[in-house]
């Protein structure tokens, strides 16, 4: 299974299921972020919690991140 078929599926899960599966995550890499890195994570996770429809489609990211690179 492929991350943007992962992400698909995360997408159809209720917001909190969502916010669990984004936090035994981030544990799983506590290891790996800088204190800061955690600190904004916690930060953005707690802002999608209050306002679901704040965030954007995994597609539209993904479109925008092509685009940054193309332009490098």
């Amino acid at each position: 299974m492929s991350a943007a078929q992962v992400l698909n599926l995360l997408e159809q899960l209720p917001v909190a299921e969502q916010r669990e599966v984004f936090e035994q995550l981030r544990d799983k890499f506590e290891d790996e972020a800088t204190p800061g890195q955690i600190a904004e994570f916690e930060r953005r996770g707690e802002a999608l919690a209050r306002n679901p429809q704040s965030g954007i489609p995994w597609e539209q990211v993904r479109a925008e991140l092509r685009e940054r690179i193309k332009g490098r």
